[in-house]
């Protein structure tokens, strides 16, 4: 016989123990004063979170006849042959309760999906024809807030920023400057909207970029706020366009060009 039904029913007897029939006793409180109690109370806690999350109902004086009958070594009420029966039935019960909670899911999942993707094509269309706002081919936008003066990122450079993003809503789902310190990352290792941007930047440059669902996290979406097929708005000020020794990119590619040069040159020690 499968063991889930079995502990669950422990799980149940030790949080209504003390409650022989319903109403006829108030529950009582009791100390967890020892490593035993303390066990106790954990697992049963456990089981019943993890029951009430499948919507799993028992009935607590059943639980409790089972208990005393297995404590008394009472032989069992049910046949080995019923139990399995019951519990075959159970499970089937249960899993076509979860198919059809995970059709309802994968069906609001398309209707949000939907309607991010049109929302976002309305707001990028709008923005679009705003002040200071660039389209790029891909169809990135950006607003240059500050532009900087240094040297651009390159495709694999590490970059240091600040950034604030939030939905087209105004919703915030992430900022560095709340956290209080700004960030490193490779200019390959983001999402295609951030990549793209950051190859335009130069240092020390503050833009507003305004990334639709292609160039962000598509149709799975990234969890959280940030839904299926969702446009995203970031601030991203770029303190550094080549994480090191303080060097810009164009700088370091120089250096690694006379590091080659000295190689070249220096003698053979062996």
């Amino acid at each position: 016989m499968n063991k889930y039904p079995l502990a669950a029913a422990i799980a149940l007897g030790l949080v209504l123990t003390g409650c022989n029939e319903q109403g006829t006793e108030q529950e009582k409180e009791v100390s967890l004063d020892t490593q035993e109690k303390k066990v106790s109370y954990i697992i049963a806690e456990d089981m019943a979170k993890r029951l009430e999350a499948q919507d799993v109902k028992l009935d607590p004086q059943v639980v409790l006849m089972a208990l005393n009958d297995v404590s008394s070594g009472r032989d069992p009420r049910l046949s080995e042959e019923e139990k399995q029966k019951t519990i075959a039935s159970f499970q089937e019960q249960m899993q076509k309760k979860q198919q059809e909670m995970l059709a309802q899911q994968e069906q609001e999942f398309k209707v949000n999906a939907d309607k991010n993707l049109q929302e976002g094509k309305t707001f990028l269309e709008g923005n679009a024809k705003k002040d200071g706002v660039v389209t790029t081919d891909s169809g990135l936008q950006y607003k240059v807030i500050t532009e900087g003066s240094g040297s651009k990122p390159s495709e694999n450079s590490t970059v240091e920023v600040d950034y604030k993003g939030t939905l087209i809503n105004g919703e915030e789902f992430d900022s560095s400057y709340a956290r209080g310190e700004p960030v490193q990352f490779p200019v390959n290792g983001v999402i295609k909207g951030w990549t793209e941007a950051l190859k335009l930047m130069k240092e020390g440059s503050k833009w507003e970029l305004y990334i639709p669902s292609e160039l962000a996290y598509g149709p799975g979406g990234a969890g959280g706020k940030i839904g299926p097929n969702a446009t995203l708005i970031f601030e991203v000020e770029l303190h550094k366009a080549n994480v090191g020794d303080g060097d810009d990119s164009d700088k370091k590619e120089d250096k690694k060009e006379d590091k080659k040069e000295d190689k070249k040159e220096e003698p053979k020690t062996e």
